[in-house]
């Protein structure tokens, strides 16, 4: 890669995209393109195909993708397979008859089974059952791998892939329905700390975290807002005990710009931060850093999803990249990024 390259965005606008993005910037590459949703459909495949072909970039990162929680994964498990079907499959495909140089698509934790070892290596890809919750996401990305190696063996291309750990950050997807842990967390504590200052405004709200089964309540969405007695609190569905890793989306787009340019294979490779908390733990930092002080109430009736998920980055690690935000700063980025947008919002309503 040199700066006069032209580098192609897939999903230029989202998360993950507009972060590979900012750091292709810093380094100096300026012929960065990547069309809006509005502007090219990624399941049209004429018009993908055409469009790569009237554009040629050199270089392609694959970051278009339907993204979601756990319950988001199971309202709409069609959507996320064929969606992200077809995204991949136009988009490889449409890279090798284009000619471009390299591709590296982004793949998910989550291609790996439900009862994988942990910490997870590349070599226990289908090695098991997986996660049912989330398998048609699971299946699409599994898909993208497979994909960019059967191409690499049958044409000689250079599609690498990348399987990040969950990811929080900038221009995350705060949607109540549908976005993951990390952002979810952060609007409902925060809408619950807003009413808890409204209906406290003489006195100082301790409250408690009460951390424990919510029993009989009926929760709509993984994450919610309801009031007890003292104050109100937020609802979290299962109960807290499984482990999960998180990655600050600028440490991965630094590293898928550090993959393309020192690596090329078709082993795919694990991106991650080696920080691994309990959805609990998670939970009560979220907390801290929004500065609520109700009740934190889980409700072990609804699922928890796969027990644990660490990757093993010993591979990445050892090519010269480590993760270089710890969790608790992440999360106070996260949260200064919510209100700055929040704010946006209002100034433009």
């Amino acid at each position: 890669m040199d700066s006069s390259s032209k580098i192609l965005i897939a999903g230029r606008r989202g998360m993950v995209g507009s972060a590979i993005e900012r750091r292709l910037r810093e380094e100096g590459f300026a012929n960065i393109i990547g069309p809006s949703s509005k502007e090219l459909d990624l399941t049209d495949q004429k018009a993908v195909i055409g469009y790569l072909g009237a554009e040629k970039p050199d270089y392609l990162f694959l970051a278009a993708a339907k993204v979601g929680g756990i319950y988001a994964n199971s309202a709409y498990p069609a959507d996320f397979i064929y969606r992200n079907l077809m995204i991949e499959c136009n988009l490889i495909h449409g890279a090798y008859t284009a000619g471009v140089k390299k591709l590296l698509f982004l793949g998910s934790s989550c291609i790996y089974p439900k009862f994988a070892p942990q910490p997870m290596k590349e070599e226990y890809l289908l090695d098991g059952k997986l996660e049912p919750t989330n398998e048609p996401y699971a299946v699409a990305k599994i898909a993208g791998i497979k994909l960019c190696e059967s191409y690499n063996r049958q044409y000689g291309t250079d599609f690498i892939s990348c399987m990040p750990t969950n990811l929080y950050g900038p221009n995350d997807n705060y949607d109540p329905m549908n976005s993951h842990v990390i952002p979810a967390l952060i609007r409902r504590f925060h809408e619950a700390k807003a009413v808890s200052t409204k209906a406290v405004s003489s006195k100082q709200e301790t409250g408690s975290r009460k951390q424990e089964a919510a029993g009989s309540s009926e929760v709509p969405t993984p994450y919610s807002l309801v009031h007890t007695e003292s104050s109100p609190a937020v609802v979290i569905w299962g109960t807290g005990a499984p482990k999960r890793e998180f990655l600050y989306v600028e440490d991965l787009a630094d590293a898928c710009v550090f993959l393309m340019k020192n690596y090329s294979g078709n082993e795919t490779v694990n991106v991650g931060s080696g920080e691994e908390v309990t959805i609990r733990e998670l939970a009560g930092m979220v907390g801290t850093v929004v500065g609520f002080q109700g009740d934190i109430i889980f409700d072990p009736t609804k699922p928890d999803g796969t027990p644990r998920k660490l990757v093993d980055c010993s591979k990445i690690n050892t090519m010269g990249w480590k993760a270089k935000t710890k969790l608790r700063e992440g999360l106070r980025l996260a949260y200064e990024d919510y209100l700055k947008r929040r704010l946006t919002a209002l100034l433009q309503f």
